[in-house]
């Protein structure tokens, strides 16, 4: 879907439980013009990479939800780091605490067309 190569070669995170959605996201990433530099499926392996600095990444996205367990302290890891990144939600921002709710947010299901839009605004933010 990337006509003008902003998001070729950008480095991702994935944060996602579901194995289905992770590969579809994998697969629209792919379509960007994206590589996934990481994915996790659970909180601490999230944290970890998330952490490393010797993986390189460009931006995430992070489900909010991994097995129960709320993925902020991933985020709070990555704004540090000055990785920008976006939430994946079936509740959409509002289901996000106060202090994130400013931030990009796809509302589950989204569609390549959601991913795309997200990306690039998030890469605008750099």
């Amino acid at each position: 879907m990337s006509d003008d190569g902003v998001l070729n070669g950008k480095r991702v995170l994935l944060v996602e439980d579901e194995a289905l959605v992770a590969m579809l996201v994998e697969d629209m990433l792919a379509d960007e013009g994206c590589e996934v530099a990481a994915t996790a499926s659970r909180l601490g392996e999230a944290l970890a990479l998330a952490g490393d600095p010797g993986l390189e990444i460009d931006i995430a996205i992070l489900d909010v939800n991994l097995a129960g367990e709320p993925v902020f302290a991933v985020a709070e890891v990555l704004a540090k780091r000055g990785v920008p990144f976006a939430f994946a939600t079936g509740y959409g921002a509002g289901g996000l605490p106060d202090g994130w709710k400013s931030r990009p947010t796809l509302q589950k299901p989204f569609t390549a067309a959601d991913v795309h839009a997200v990306l690039r605004r998030i890469v605008s933010e750099v």
